[in-house]
């Protein structure tokens, strides 16, 4: 939250407290916490125990996205697959879980944002040299372990759900290969290998999931696909979800540019109550030209 004034500009960290005060002071009749990055959505839980109206994806659901046991069971349970991945809060427990997935995999702590301290480990020794630093660095704070896809495509989709309606936004393809954080890579829309088939299954999906997870507002969702490659189809393709944030991600800007759809005030119409049909939103618009994000 920016704070400034005449006299002297500056900034206020965005916290509880914070929050709290404004909340307090302008007696709002609902709060968003889908903009603004990863922060908000980790206040939102503490905000709606102090009152604060939450409008858009509930607190309930977002806390199902943003746990990772619940929502690998919630992966499951709706048919979609995941990488095999584990958590781990000491250097033993990281070596059985990396056993139990199989190396390579994808280690980071589950505290930082923006990919830091991500990084894809081969062997026992390498991984016990990430944990020791990890452990040193903060103490009983867990490590997420993921079964590292080699060879994979990474996408990126966003999209936009009324509770009872989604539409893609965009689906993005990653040009490095899985691993590289989405904050640090670049992209294309539309996809530019990916045949027509695969990309209406990426889709159906992301529509799945936000149905699953009842999102009112936009959601960002990372798939790696095996057996595809920048030249087209390699092998029998596969389609992983890596992750999903119930909020407006950093692509969101670029899809927009890219369609010609303002899904940021569409969201912020459909948190407040609005349908996508009342909005006029139908289909998704698929762009006739190729987009890059660096």
């Amino acid at each position: 939250i920016s704070v400034a004034s005449a006299a002297e500009p500056h900034c206020e960290p965005l916290t509880v407290e914070d929050v709290l005060n404004i909340h307090e002071r302008m007696k709002p009749d609902g709060v968003i916490v889908q903009f603004g990055g990863q922060t908000p959505l980790n206040l939102a839980r503490a905000l709606a125990t102090n009152g604060v109206p939450i409008v858009g994806t509930s607190v309930e659901s977002i806390e199902a996205a943003e746990d990772r046991e619940r929502f690998a069971a919630l992966i499951e349970e709706i048919g979609l697959k995941q990488p095999a991945n584990g958590i781990a809060y000491d250097l033993p427990g990281a070596l059985s879980t990396a056993a139990r997935i199989g190396y390579p995999v994808l280690v980071r702590p589950s505290f930082v944002l923006g990919g830091r301290a991500m990084e894809i480990v081969y062997a026992e020794d390498a991984l016990t040299r990430y944990m020791t630093r990890a452990i040193e660095a903060s103490p009983g704070k867990p490590v997420l372990i993921d079964k590292f896809l080699e060879d994979a495509t990474e996408v990126d989709v966003d999209c936009l759900s009324d509770g009872n309606r989604t539409v893609i936004g965009g689906v993005m393809q990653h040009i490095e290969e899985a691993g590289i954080h989405s904050g640090d890579s670049a992209c294309v829309i539309p996809p530019y290998s990916l045949p027509a088939d695969l990309v209406g299954e990426i889709k159906a999906q992301a529509r799945k999931l936000a149905a699953a997870l009842q999102v009112r507002g936009l959601m960002n969702i990372q798939f790696a696909v095996t057996g595809v490659g920048p030249t087209g189809v390699t092998g029998k393709p596969e389609v992983y979800v890596l992750e999903a944030n119930p909020r407006a991600s950093r692509t969101v800007p670029f899809v927009s540019k890219a369609t010609g759809v303002p899904l940021a005030r569409l969201a912020a119409l459909v948190m407040t109550g609005k349908t996508l049909d009342d909005l006029g939103v139908k289909d998704e618009v698929v762009p006739t030209h190729y987009s890059v994000k660096e």
